[in-house]
């Protein structure tokens, strides 16, 4: 007797699950005009890297969590092979979050080189190609995190993370990082001549990712494109219109392309300088309220004077470890949310746990605890005009 035709699918799936790689074609495109829209009324829950305090950051894995979570946009850093695929990591060294150590056919390929300024020994991703990086598996980045997932999951292309995006059953919004464009260009020659930002951008627009912010485009398929790299956003805005949000490191250190510090990156007119071509900004946290001995001080104008020039302020990162939380909080991230979003009236938040976002902005959404205490009196009016009616029989 001849097995049913999806027998071999299904042995497929179940191979590919104990090589730890998930199947993702690239985007079905199907249209479905039943989504649930993209929430716009509240601060944005932006999944770093994914739902990646649960998840090895970064994988396919973490951002399907993040988005079963309800996070608004999935949050990646986008880098270059050797041969010029892009794909979503953080670091440039696979050394932290891989298992490249283990792969004797690659020791010979550590190498130092200048990031940033800074000489940095190990094995760099644009040093391998996208085949031989897929021989890898990643690991948990922190120690105290949940380690059951290590050595699960390989590296995704950029195009598996935005199939993830278009195929959830809701929009879902992505928010892609430029990722040290100066060293990707210094590393990574494409055939055409093309740098690094157009090939980045030409991804986005082959899947079909354009539009001002808020435009009928850009709701359908929701983009923030993310760097801190000034002149990568500058040269992105001649291809694209999609909004741009300007990263902001710590105090101590420049701009990576034009070495400009932070004091006059934050100055108002870089700002109003800026604002002509990003929709916001995305400091660290820390910047714009510093913490003195674990214990936040008086915030900072930051957040203020990015408004005032009509620019969007989305800090980075929110993490629930205690040793993550400023002592303010009383070890409870509900209580940092809260703080961020009612008293620093900040628009979007990185959060490594997606999850207690969204948990704390339903808990909190005025409008559906409006909606909810109504369907309560309703249901209470139609049980007491039930009531009178019965009695009425009497």
């Amino acid at each position: 007797m001849a097995s049913p035709w999806y027998i071999p699918m299904i042995l497929l799936l179940l191979c590919d699950g104990i090589r730890g790689r998930t199947l993702y074609p690239l985007p079905s495109k199907l249209e479905n005009k039943e989504k649930r829209p993209l929430q716009t009324y509240r601060p944005y829950n932006i999944a770093h890297r994914g739902s990646n305090g649960e998840i090895p950051e970064e994988t396919a894995a973490a951002y399907l969590r993040a988005i079963k979570e309800g996070a608004d946009f999935i949050e990646t850093d986008i880098l270059a092979t050797k041969d010029g695929k892009l794909i979503c990591f953080h670091d440039v060294t696979l050394d932290d979050t891989t298992d490249i150590a283990n792969h004797t056919e690659f020791a010979d390929r550590k190498r130092t080189y200048e990031v940033q300024g800074e000489n940095i020994t190990g094995w760099f991703v644009v040093d391998f190609t996208l085949k031989e990086l897929l021989t890898l598996r990643v690991k948990q980045r922190y120690s105290f995190r949940d380690q059951q997932y290590n050595w699960k999951f390989t590296i995704i292309t950029f195009e598996e993370y935005i199939s993830i995006a278009l195929d959830a059953d809701r929009i879902v919004g992505i928010y892609p990082e430029i990722k040290n464009p100066v060293f990707i260009n210094q590393h990574v020659k494409w055939a055409d001549g093309k740098k690094f930002e157009d090939k980045f951008v030409a991804m986005l627009l082959k899947y079909g990712y354009k539009g001002e912010y808020l435009s009928k485009d850009w709701l359908k398929q929701p983009v923030f494109i993310q760097s801190f790299a000034p002149t990568s956003l500058i040269y992105a805005s001649n291809m694209t219109n999609s909004p741009k949000i300007f990263l902001i490191d710590d105090v101590t250190i420049p701009t990576q392309d034009t070495n400009q510090s932070y004091w006059e990156i934050t100055s108002n007119s870089y700002l109003q300088y800026i604002r002509n071509y990003v929709l916001g900004i995305g400091p660290w946290k820390d910047t714009i309220v510093p913490p003195v001995n674990n214990y936040l001080t008086t915030p900072t104008d930051l957040v203020a004077k990015a408004h005032a020039h009509d620019l969007q302020v989305h800090p980075y990162t929110y993490r629930n470890e205690n040793q993550f939380l400023h002592f303010n909080f009383s070890q409870d991230p509900y209580a940092e949310y809260d703080y961020w979003i009612t008293k620093m009236g900040v628009d979007g938040l990185f959060t490594d746990f997606t999850g207690s976002l969204h948990h704390y902005q339903e808990w909190t959404d005025a409008t559906k605890n409006q909606k909810r205490a109504e369907g309560v009196l309703r249901k209470i009016a139609h049980l007491v005009s039930s009531y009178e009616r019965d009695l009425s029989f009497f």
